[in-house]
């Protein structure tokens, strides 16, 4: 069949095995996802109002709240509309932006997460130093990078999705559209998509796991030379959350895109695609952000101008 009798749509079939947990499930999402844009809102303001915060590593978590509220919106208004009613359904060029898209933000969510470990250093006194290297503009380059690898993955790995050999059903098990859904739905040959999706994968997930470990390694000899007690139980309570997070993020990403076509993914992949659209950009940066006390004061300090010109105005 080719491919452009599929310009009518797609069926994202989604969750409808357990239609009687479709609405606990949208009202849950709902839930989420106004967490996630009130803790990520608050985290971007914050870092932009409050001199205090005028630092490499709230600039690097502000704009990867900022990437937070923009792939979980790629996803969820598709997701509630999925779970809500029986119309299922997505056109052609719906589902090629929405795959496009998610593919771009998707990826470089994954590369700046690399980039925190680097921020993380400058919590210590000892490491103070790279404060001089980490500059403005430095991280400003961090972020470019970060949105370019994004942009790259998507620019090659879309067209090659959607010039693959569908069977005569378009029937999408999932309720967004991804490439491995549609490497399931393909009836020829997928050998190459897999292929590349694979390099892909582990390009994304592996490589920045092992370049997270590694600076973590130099992380934890730098904290061996920490004179303060408190300052050591800060980094470390910071660095923790952070790769609880990262092995969150990427587990549930490797488990989905390493190899779709294998019987676990096909059973659970649409779970841990619910979890790294959702409940890992609720956790991300949240768990180590907003229970900061920096953040905190920061928070207070607002909440008392705001206060007092509300005063003042009557």
């Amino acid at each position: 069949m080719r491919n452009n009798s599929f310009q009518v749509g797609f069926i994202l079939l989604g969750f409808t095995k357990w239609p009687h947990l479709e609405i606990i499930l949208f009202w849950i999402v709902i839930i989420l996802y106004a967490m996630i844009i009130l803790s990520k809102s608050a985290i971007i303001l914050l870092s932009c109002v409050d001199i205090h915060l005028y630092t490499p590593m709230y600039f690097i978590l502000s704009k990867l709240s900022f990437l937070d509220c923009c792939f979980t919106t790629t996803a969820v208004p598709q997701m509630l509309s999925n779970l809500w009613g029986p119309d299922k359904s997505i056109t052609y060029t719906g589902c090629v932006i929405q795959l496009s898209v998610f593919l771009c933000l998707g990826t470089t969510e994954g590369v700046m997460l690399v980039r925190w470990p680097l921020t993380t250093m400058l919590l210590f006194a000892s490491l103070c130093a790279i404060s001089i290297i980490m500059n403005h503009q430095f991280c400003w380059k961090l972020v470019l990078i970060a949105w370019l690898s994004g942009l790259m993955e998507s620019v090659t790995q879309s067209p090659i999705t959607f010039q693959l050999p569908f069977c005569t059903h378009h029937h999408l098990d999932d309720f967004l559209c991804e490439v491995p859904a549609f490497i399931c739905l393909a009836c020829g040959d997928t050998s190459a998509i897999k292929w590349q999706m694979t390099i892909s994968a582990d390009l994304f997930t592996i490589v920045p796991v092992v370049l997270i470990l590694t600076s973590y390694g130099y992380t934890a000899q730098a904290l061996g030379k920490l004179q303060s007690e408190e300052g050591r139980k800060k980094a470390i309570a910071t660095c923790s959350s952070h790769l609880i997070v990262v092995f969150m993020f990427y587990g549930t990403v490797a488990m989905v895109y390493g190899d779709p076509k294998n019987h676990f993914a096909s059973n659970y992949g649409k779970i841990f695609t619910f979890f790294y659209t959702l409940v890992t950009p609720l956790l991300n940066p949240l768990i180590y952000t907003l229970r900061n006390k920096e953040v905190k004061d920061a928070l207070q300090r607002l909440l008392k101008k705001m206060r007092h010109k509300w005063i003042m105005s009557f």
